[in-house]
């Protein structure tokens, strides 16, 4: 479910036109729902707190890659969401947007030396360790500050799901995390350790996951894992269960219940004792966020091709050219008529720059306005200026209230992040 409505024949985001917001703000621009972010939450977090037994105290750590914008952040912190994190910039924008570090988990595969001192210093929940030689540097950087940061261990459990290769994280071949014998052998030696306080396993096998059953296969694994660590006499109170609960891309309605998914959890951990995490991303924030784009003209072929060109590019919602990812496009007010084919593209320079092929749609103008749906997760995060184009604008909306909460740079602002050389400076005796 999600905010974005006809009313009176046009979209709205909420009780916002999105019309309005286009002429205000311009397009291309992301638009987010606050009431969707919350109602999504709230059925987590309810879901979570019924199962309280078997999940304990769980906490639900938003995946801040697939939305990292202030607002959005700091709408979910309000709610009590904690985060996932991948980078010290991501820790960084979390505690800025209010998230106690407390509740800030720091993932990653390829964390820096620099990355893991601000997090041991800044305090965060636990570090996930993806490999031994993580773990040894890890254990220099705590000795060095006189710290014992608590920390999980993340499983490759040989389970790879997603709705594409390119979103499978826990398969054999994926550089994620260790494999099971492996990561028993690193939690012996990390609880040896007097730098480092093992507290429990993680895992993530991929995103948009469309089924239970692999997801039940790799918290099935964490659960005999956790006996095995126990019986050795070590301690394990946490199990990180991930994210990647699949959402309705393509307006599917076979796709899991949240409610669903984590009495699933619940039914696999049930009489373990741990502490429960989960780390959505996608299921937050997918439907609570449109892109806001404008026709520019319609390109009509000879062989009855016909090309929507929209102000929207590859540069701004990567994800089709990226993953093959669907998206349904909206009129903000359609017209009547016969509908009619459209392959949809963008103004980039490249022949990847294509959202979708023959899309069946009303008829289309130069002007009119159109919205990708479900474009709240792993769009502006990927976002580029690529061919000089100024960075698309992300707007919040609560109710009848909007806010730009990231504006579009001007192309003046744009060259004042690259200063010149000096020798390049006009008067600097560089001429030719």
């Amino acid at each position: 479910m999600h905010h974005f409505v006809e009313i009176d024949g046009a979209l709205h985001a909420e009780d916002v036109p999105l019309t309005a917001l286009a002429e205000a703000v311009g397009t291309p621009t992301y638009v987010y729902s606050t009431a969707t972010l919350t109602r999504h939450y709230g059925l987590l977090r309810d879901a979570v707190d019924a199962n309280r037994d078997a999940l304990g105290d769980a906490l639900i750590a938003f995946a801040v890659k697939a939305n990292a914008n202030l607002s959005v952040l700091a709408t979910l912190a309000r709610l009590g969401c904690g985060a996932d994190t991948v980078s010290e910039g991501e820790i960084r924008r979390a505690l800025a947007a209010g998230v106690p570090a407390d509740r800030i988990i720091f993932s990653g595969v390829g964390k820096t030396d620099a990355e893991l001192t601000f997090a041991v210093n800044a305090g965060v929940r636990q570090i996930n360790v993806e490999s031994s030689a993580e773990l040894d540097r890890l254990v220099a950087v705590a000795a060095g500050l006189g710290a014992t940061p608590e920390i999980a261990v993340r499983v490759n459990p040989k389970i790879g799901a997603g709705g594409h290769a390119r979103i499978t994280t826990g398969g054999e071949g994926d550089k994620f995390g260790v494999p099971v014998e492996e990561a028993m052998a690193l939690y012996a030696r990390a609880s040896a350790s007097p730098h480092v306080t093992p507290v429990g396993l993680a895992c993530h096998i991929g995103s948009q996951i469309t089924t239970l059953e692999p997801l039940e296969a790799a918290f099935r694994t964490l659960r005999q894992m956790t006996e095995r660590l126990r019986a050795e006499g070590h301690a394990v109170t946490r199990l990180d269960l991930g994210g990647g609960l699949g959402v309705p891309y393509h307006s599917r309605t076979d796709l899991p219940s949240i409610e669903a998914y984590v009495a699933m959890a619940s039914r696999v951990l049930d009489g373990l004792k741990v502490e429960a995490a989960f780390e959505p991303g996608r299921l937050l924030a997918a439907n609570a966020g449109v892109l806001l784009s404008r026709v520019i003209q319609v390109n009509e072929r000879g062989d009855g091709r016909r090309f929507l060109v929209l102000d929207a590019g590859m540069n701004d919602l990567m994800r089709p050219a990226l993953y093959d990812a669907f998206h349904d496009l909206v009129p903000v007010r359609p017209r009547e008529g016969e509908p009619r084919l459209y392959d949809l593209v963008g103004p980039i320079c490249e022949s990847t720059d294509i959202f979708a092929r023959d899309r069946m749609l009303p008829p289309m103008q130069a002007s009119d306005l159109v919205t990708f749906m479900g474009a709240g997760a792993y769009g502006a995060v990927l976002a580029s200026e690529y061919n000089s184009r100024p960075l698309v604008a992300e707007v919040l909306v609560d109710g009848d209230r909007w806010a730009v909460v990231r504006a579009r740079p001007t192309y003046d602002e744009m060259w004042a992040r690259e200063p010149r050389a000096d020798w390049l400076h006009p008067g600097s005796g560089a001429e030719i």
